[in-house]
């Protein structure tokens, strides 16, 4: 325990957000959180309507061991705050040819799916199994919490990058395995799963599939909003403070150090150190606007490669659709070119792919009794890329997309239809800050990874540190935890120092 408690603002109560505030709390710093909206979570926010209740972001729940140590590092278990119920299958993959594959399983399991499609590719997958693995003992289990702060953090890690292959694409690297067009997809969507294209993104991110095959997928009782309302009441209990509906105006300085922060209702509290979940562009261009010394980097990371956008349906129906899977995945009749057309062209294309969660599946509380609770996801151009007006679009788009899933995967979807709500990249660039209207910050690519990506602690300003997608590991749920274990063993590290 420290014997003068440092002051920590957190910026932002997403996973990376809470995570941190959580570590920081247990190593006996005194910490506060500060979140724009009404609801904790970040992009894991919530929304309730006539009976349903939607979770808005990350639904997929993977390394749930990083989760269960923020509990255990004050003496908790995760089991006395959160059911996590395991999905299987993981995926169920749907293609435009009526071809499908439950994904999860054992790897019998999915040797046996394989060979209903293509007998052949069954010694390739075992072999890009191995390599998974290989990938994931590298780049997670040595790489995920260790910061990378200089040029020479870097080239340590240059030998294992070189011999895995870090400059091939993912889908690249699946492919030296298996020669399956479905089975490619199949094995290389993953990406898009933390924002990056499956044939720019470094092949290092086919770990995912060793991590799933690993430990498995989860869902948490009562939806990821539980999740969040879980990893809260921790916080609460180690003392910690959290004010919502509370948005930041700017991060104070002087002499080269954060003082504190400005809220938009004029308050103005000081700090020792601030931690930003925010959105990396918007925390140097917005929050940092009066402070030179950071103008530079400010500027750097406004020209970087952002991720994809997203546009979401959140709909509930009085028919439930059990030949569904928890989590589906419905390939259009592109790929290669529908992702060309959403990274390289910006365009908003005619046919899609699709992320249909059907939550109710795993747990039927999520909607009145008899009903399903859905959402759909299309990946989009973000808003640099193709700044269209979603108020006139969104609505004609989602008819397409509602029009498509009755027409080929539910069956009667208009007559059945309770509520539906949409939200597109504009929503995210209002709501949550979003450089763009990204869904994911930073584009998950190799000149954008480790040393190259926002780093867990500002290089010029003392006592300013990242969580979150847009550093240091990145996107996704055991990507945003592992950046707040970097970012807090940097903190302690640079203690006497502040």
């Amino acid at each position: 325990m420290l014997m003068n408690k440092k002051r920590v603002a957190v910026i932002g109560s997403g996973f990376g957000g809470l995570a941190s505030a959580i570590r920081l709390q247990s190593a006996g710093f005194d910490v506060k959180i500060f979140e724009k909206r009404d609801l904790p979570g970040g992009r894991a926010y919530v929304f309730k309507e006539k009976g349903f209740t939607f979770d808005a972001g990350p639904t997929v729940i993977t390394a749930p061991e990083t989760l269960a140590e923020l509990f255990a590092i004050s003496g908790r278990r995760i089991e006395d705050y959160i059911e996590l119920l395991r999905v299987e299958p993981f995926y169920k993959l749907f293609w435009h040819d009526g071809t499908n594959f439950d994904y999860g399983g054992s790897v019998e399991d999915t040797v046996a799916q394989i060979k209903k499609i293509s007998p052949q590719d069954e010694d390739g997958y075992r072999r890009f199994l191995a390599y998974s693995k290989d990938v994931y003992q590298e780049g997670y289990e040595k790489l995920a919490a260790k910061p990378f702060l200089n040029v020479w953090s870097m080239v340590k890690t240059a030998p294992q990058l070189i011999r895995l292959r870090a400059d091939r694409s993912v889908y690249s690297a699946v492919s030296r395995f298996i020669k399956n067009e479905h089975l490619r997809q199949a094995f290389s969507f993953h990406s898009l799963l933390v924002g990056g294209n499956p044939f720019s993104t470094s092949s290092i991110y086919t770990l995912i599939h060793y991590l799933e095959r690993k430990g498995g997928v989860y869902f948490p009782k009562g939806g990821t909003g539980a999740l969040v309302q879980a990893l809260v009441k921790l916080f609460k209990e180690l003392g910690g403070q959290i004010e919502l509906s509370c948005e930041v105006d700017e991060i104070c300085t002087e002499g080269g150090k954060v003082t504190g922060l400005r809220l938009k209702d004029g308050r103005k509290e000081n700090f020792d150190l601030v931690v930003s979940n925010g959105d990396v562009v918007h925390t140097y261009k917005h929050l940092l606007r009066t402070d030179k010394s950071t103008r530079s980097t400010a500027k750097r990371v406004e020209g970087m490669r952002h991720s994809m956008g997203l546009f979401l349906i959140y709909f509930g129906t009085k028919k439930t659709y059990p030949q569904l899977a928890h989590h589906n995945v419905i390939f259009g009749p592109r790929y290669r070119g529908l992702l060309d057309d959403i990274f390289k062209a910006g365009k908003l294309p005619d046919d899609f792919s699709l992320y249909l969660h059907a939550p109710t599946r795993t747990d039927s509380t999520l909607g009145p009794d008899g009903h399903e609770c859905f959402y759909v996801l299309s990946p989009v151009a973000h808003l640099g890329n193709m700044p269209i007006d979603w108020s006139v679009e969104g609505p004609k788009y989602a008819d397409k997309i509602m029009d498509y899933l009755e027409e080929r995967y539910l069956p009667g979807l208009r007559e059945n239809l309770v509520v539906q709500k949409i939200v597109t990249p504009d929503d995210f660039k209002r709501d949550l800050n979003a450089h763009v209207g990204s869904a994911f910050s930073l584009e998950p690519l190799l000149h954008q990874s480790a040393y190259f990506r926002t780093h867990n602690r500002d290089a010029d300003l003392r006592g300013l540190y990242f969580v979150g997608a847009g550093t240091h590991p990145g996107a996704g749920v055991p990507g945003v935890v592992s950046s707040a274990k970097a970012t807090v063993g940097v903190i302690q590290e640079d203690i006497g120092m502040l």
